[in-house]
């Protein structure tokens, strides 16, 4: 409770073990070698899937369209490197199901030959439109895990009258330090980024908000924006998750974004640091979203480091560069140890969503036993959320999830700040995220119900239709019968009467 009391702008959070030493100090490596193939999913964003436009056999360019995006929420893919169309099928996900998407196979050909590329001539002279469309054909998604489309945030952006961006360098998840190494090493690319981002959204200001864990990203950041007086460089408190964009724009400005509501509501637009790097390369480099600096780290990794790695690389491969002993490893996750997904195999490939691939040893996943609780609401005083951890799991465990839903249980972000703190080991994340699964599966299962119904009534008005449709036709002919009928009796009465005369 004291940590509330020193500052009422930050609520709850956990000083997590951080394990950033192994990593932050050390540049990123550049030199993966070259996969002979890569696996680029269509679906590395929200929204709809990209729809392919190459097929097996085609001859591609480094940065050329592999897929178009579909609707205005979605991003199309392009390729990572130069070479030929092998495949389009479907491939294991980064995700722990490891269910099958829709995936386009490149084998590579060692050339690295890039499509022309369009350079402007002064980008930040580019209109508003132009940059956001830049933007969306480069396929720049939020790099900080979210994945919404950028350019589309950059138009609500625009239309919303913002006010602020904020530029997210929280990276508080434990391990991961890629942001860290990029604002220590381009620096002045992610301020270009930043200042296309305002331009793009006719915003007057930024503010970039970096935990004081990281002094060299902080020194680098506050030297390439000094020369712009409306970009703003803070330090913010390390406390796990500072990285939640909503505890970020609380703790920068003191406001909260309203219940279901977004940023936008309030003026602010949020985009991660490594998201503006990315804007860079696309609007003053004419590169799409076609690699991503990511951290690997744990303890059965030899040779933690930052890479930059191409997207479609599979997983295996870059684990393999860095000295990853697999005899060791008992879990594989992709992202962080806190909100990351447990992947049931390594040979799956690296999306725009991922910064970080973990290999843990058995010593670094140790469950202890679970206790029964003791009341000592350590888990309520670390939710940023200001919910009742223990009070929603007890309604889920008794099969209450309406309940449970009364409580905040769609508000939580399951950062697993309640179960780490929880000094009875209680898995309270776990129950979460299982009753949000069942909740997803409870309005599919009533969606079905109402397109069934949907269906069913459709197909009793077509019924309807057509049963008075052929009341219609058969009352159509019968009169017309009755009318031919009645016509042959006057004809033959007045043949009867001629014959008679």
């Amino acid at each position: 409770m004291l940590a509330l009391f020193e500052n009422p702008r930050l609520r709850g959070g956990i000083h997590a073990e951080e394990h950033k030493a192994e990593t932050s100090a050390k540049p990123i490596a550049t030199n993966l070698p070259l996969p002979k193939k890569l696996y680029i999913p269509v679906q590395q964003h929200v929204g709809k899937p990209a729809e392919p436009v190459v097929k097996v056999g085609d001859k591609v360019l480094k940065g050329q369209l592999l897929a178009h995006s579909q609707g205005t929420i979605s991003a199309p893919v392009h390729a990572p490197s130069s070479g030929s169309i092998l495949d389009v099928l479907d491939f294991p996900a980064p995700h722990p199901s490891a269910l099958p998407i829709r995936t386009i196979v490149i084998g590579t050909d060692g050339l690295e030959q890039w499509r022309t590329l369009d350079i402007p001539s002064d980008p930040l002279q580019l209109e508003p439109e132009d940059i956001c469309k830049r933007v969306g054909d480069a396929g720049v998604v939020g790099l900080g895990g979210a994945v919404f489309p950028s350019a589309v945030k950059l138009g609500l952006g625009r239309k919303n009258k913002i006010h602020t961006l904020l530029i997210n360098a929280g990276e508080c998840e434990p391990y991961l330090t890629c942001d860290d190494r990029l604002m220590q090493e381009r620096a002045e690319e992610i301020v270009a980024g930043i200042r296309l981002m305002l331009r793009g959204m006719n915003a007057p200001q930024a503010t970039i908000g970096i935990e004081d864990n990281k002094p060299v990203a902080y020194q680098a950041m506050l030297q390439a924006c000094r020369p712009y007086a409306n970009i703003t460089v803070v330090q913010v408190p390390t406390r796990y998750p500072m990285g939640w964009d909503r505890q970020m724009l609380r703790y920068l400005t003191g406001w909260e974004i309203p219940a279901d509501g977004r940023a936008t509501d309030i003026g602010v637009v949020i985009h991660n640091v490594a998201t503006a790097h990315a804007v860079y390369r696309a609007v003053c480099l004419g590169q799409p979203l076609i690699s991503r600096v990511l951290t690997v780290s744990g303890g059965a990794v030899g040779k933690p480091q930052n890479v930059d790695v191409l997207i479609g690389t599979l997983m295996s491969h870059i684990l393999k560069f860095c000295k990853v002993d697999m005899t060791k490893t008992a879990r594989i996750i992709m992202g962080g140890p806190m909100m990351g997904d447990a992947l049931p195999l390594a040979d799956v490939p690296v999306v725009k969503a991922c910064n970080g691939v973990l290999a843990l040893t058995a010593d670094d996943i140790e469950l202890p036993d679970v206790k029964p609780c003791i009341r000592c609401s350590s888990c309520v005083t670390a939710c940023p959320v200001g919910l009742l951890p223990l009070e929603m799991a007890s309604r889920i465990k008794a099969n209450q999830l309406d309940a449970a839903v009364d409580l905040g249980l769609k508000d939580c972000i399951n950062c697993g700040s309640c179960s780490y703190v929880c000094p009875s080991n209680i898995p309270l994340v776990h129950y979460f995220k299982f009753a949000s699964g069942e909740l997803f599966k409870r309005q599919q299962m009533e969606h079905k119900s109402e397109q069934t119904k949907r269906l069913i009534d459709d197909r009793n008005q077509r019924m309807e239709r057509i049963r008075l449709e052929a009341e219609a036709e058969a009352q159509r002919v019968a009169e017309a019968r009755a009318a031919r009928a009645a016509a042959a009796a006057q004809a033959k009465a007045l043949t009867s009467i001629e014959e008679q005369a």
